[in-house]
């Protein structure tokens, strides 16, 4: 690095510490702290779209512990919220067009909106981290390291995650990333919209719902939270941390 890098970076260090109260505790670093002279990646995103498109997550069939009447049922329920939102798309459109964007309907259509939303991506991240081909966690994965250095290991994060997706009533169970404090976490999202950690990014998810297990387990949950470990696709979980 030369001169004039570490006389500015020195410059903003001083600034940042002059412009704290008197007395404050300094701001946490984070762990892993990014170089701030890294230009950000540009982000890929596919064409746009003015509508949902369900995906085919049929590969699963076959699948240990799953059957297919469950699957296709859950296939079936994941489908329906990707026409409701779809639906919910255009006839905001239409309310656009007659100058309705402000009545109690087009309100209600909002708040409805995420629901329907936030049911089509937790399915998409369900469905993407089970595999019909598992194979155990590679222990020198990333995803192990950072087991380790946030909850002390493996078999303590799993008895963590287990005692989210084991609380009683219909929700989720994730393992989210937070981004500013460089930390995974397990979290308990209820019904879809309610929940949802701002900021931080789904690592792993698995649906609680009795739709996700009753049809195959009745109200032995713990044999479908079993199963679905039994299922999980290691790799694409990994994948998702930054």
């Amino acid at each position: 690095m030369d001169n004039k890098k570490s006389k500015k970076r020195f410059i903003i260090s001083e600034q940042a510490r002059s412009a704290a109260p008197e007395g404050a505790p300094p701001a946490p670093a984070r762990r892993r702290p990014a170089d701030p002279e890294k230009a950000a990646p540009e982000i890929a995103r596919p064409g746009r779209s003015d509508s949902f498109a369900a995906r085919d997550f049929s590969g699963l069939l076959g699948m240990q512990g799953f059957s297919e009447t469950l699957l296709k049922s859950h296939f079936e329920l994941y489908q329906g919220y990707v026409k409701a939102a779809n639906t919910i798309l255009g006839e905001f459109e239409t309310m656009r067009k007659d100058n309705k964007l402000e009545t109690p309907e087009a309100a209600e259509l909002r708040r409805r909106f995420g629901w329907e939303f936030d049911s089509i991506r937790l399915h998409e991240y369900y469905f993407e981290n089970l595999t019909k081909t598992p194979k155990p966690p590679d222990p020198s994965s990333r995803l192990f390291t950072r087991l380790n250095e946030d909850f002390g290991g493996f078999e303590n994060w799993k008895k963590d995650f287990l005692a989210v997706g084991g609380m009683r009533g219909i929700g989720w169970a994730v393992v989210f990333h937070d981004e500013l404090r460089n930390r995974l976490m397990n979290a308990w999202i209820n019904e879809h919209d309610a929940g949802h950690l701002v900021g931080c990014t789904p690592i792993l998810v698995m649906d609680v719902f009795e739709h996700a297990f009753m049809l195959d387990y009745g109200v032995k949950k713990a044999g479908y939270i079993e199963a679905f470990f039994k299922n999980l696709n290691w790799d694409v979980v990994t994948s998702r941390l930054p």
